[in-house]
This record gives C-alpha cells, structure tokens and sequence, in this order.
C-alpha cells in the first residue's frame, strides 16, 4: 500500500495496484477565493498542486476510484468536478451521494457501513468537524477504513478528536491513522479538525499505529503549520510513531 500527498486533504491512496483518490481539491492556486469567517484576505488553495497541469491529467487518467468523506469546496472543488470522469465510481457515504449523482456523476458507491469493492474492504467512520454552533454549521463528515487481508488505513477526516475517534480505533484497530491536522479556526468557535494536541492524543491511545498528519499550510484557517507541528511531536518523544507529509511526498504503508 502506498500513499501520496497532493494537497491539503487530496491523497492518493495505491492499495495493491489500485488507485483511489480521496478528496479531490484539483483547482489552482486561489480559485476558491477567501474563506468566510478568517480574519485575512488569503485566497485559497494557498500553494499550488506539487506537479503541472499535464501531470495532473496523467494521474487522473490512472486512477481507479474517488473517495470523497464530505463536500466542502477544499476536499471537492468545481476543478474535480469538471476534470474527474463522470463514469468513475465515486465512493462515498449517503448522505452525499445525491448531490454528487446531480454533479453528473454515474456510478457512485453509497457506504452506510461498509463494503466490499474489488478486494478492499470500505468502512465509513463517523467524524466531528468543530463543536458547538460553528460544528453544527459544518454539518456531518465522514472518514474511511481501507482493509485488505494484510494491511489496514484510517482516514480519520475532518475531525476533532472525540470519543467516537477512540471507537473507531477500537472498532477497526488500523495499523495507519491519517489525520487532519493545523487546528483550523474561524474568527468565533473552537477548532474544526485537529489541534497538535488532539494529534497527541491520538498517538497515546493508538500506540501501535503510525499517524500522518494531512491538511497542512493550504487553507487560510489553519493556524497550526508543519513547523509548530513537528516541535510537539518531538517534544512528546513520537518521531518514531508520528509523521507530516509534504506536498508531493508519497511513502509506503507497510505491515505493522
């Protein structure tokens, strides 16, 4: 199994030969403009995709399969929607798949549970994108359990940590936890994905899992950067367990 950053949140998961996108964010530097509640003028993406456009398209033309954990415009912009083939299946949870078969897209894969496609086993895990009324406003996300008979992926998502993340681990006891981290903020409310605390204590209750840190230095909310990251992990002594991906980067998932 392989994983390769994009951007952001957009990975490229290879799980024996089979290429699964998750939350394609495909535009160019600044096409989704200012994000509302943020206390800059920043036009997001921040950064560029790690490859040019020819790149992209040869990519795109091999990929498999897209997961797609919830339809906010930097896990799936208009750019996905225009460049993705209609006709390729788009996994994802229920209460998205209306919208997405509206966008034009023919062969969706609803997940209430789980599912068996190809020789992977996808779960949908449940997620809590902030708290209070700014949580609310989020709305429901999602993330996914990728399985084989040898090796198994979290995708946590747009998530804080709360108690249903330690169910999931519990439930699924995945070898690899993909997080959202950089503690996103708006100008009112809590955090709506991981602080570098949150990552911490995801570490400490999974500690035969190896955590990577997503979501970094992409969208004008983030408050936490890879820098400010990486000096908790080292102070709490989890090189060894927990690691930032660059954009671009692409390592391998091995059996724990």
């Amino acid at each position: 199994m392989k994983l390769q950053l994009w951007r952001n949140a957009t990975l490229l998961l290879n799980i024996d030969g089979i290429s699964i996108l998750v939350d394609p964010m495909l535009g160019e530097k600044g096409s989704l403009g200012k994000f509302p509640m943020v206390d800059n003028e920043l036009l997001n993406p921040l950064v560029d995709l790690p490859f040019s456009k020819e790149e992209l398209n040869q990519k795109l033309e091999k990929v498999d399969a897209v997961a797609v954990t919830h339809l906010h415009p930097d896990h799936w912009d208009t750019a996905a929607i225009e460049l993705l083939d209609k006709n390729i299946p788009i996994i994802c949870s229920g209460i998205i798949s209306e919208q997405i078969a509206e966008q034009g897209f023919t062969n969706i894969i609803s997940v209430s549970d789980s599912v068996q496609w190809r020789n992977i086993e996808i779960s949908t895990t449940k997620g809590q994108h902030g708290t209070g009324e700014i949580g609310e406003k989020m709305g429901i996300v999602n993330g996914f359990i990728f399985k084989t008979e040898n090796i198994s992926v979290y995708i946590a998502g747009d998530t804080i940590w709360y108690d249903e993340i330690a169910r999931e681990i519990e439930k699924h006891q995945p070898q690899h936890i993909i997080v959202a981290g950089g503690a996103a903020t708006f100008m009112v409310g809590d955090p709506i994905i991981m602080t570098s605390e949150d990552i911490i204590k995801v570490c400490k209750y999974a500690p035969e899992s190896t955590v990577w840190i997503t979501h970094l230095e992409a969208v004008s909310h983030c408050r936490e950067d890879r820098k400010f990251i990486q000096g908790k992990i080292t102070e709490k002594k989890l090189e060894n367990q927990c690691f930032i991906l660059k954009d671009g980067e692409e390592i391998s998932l091995k059996q724990i």
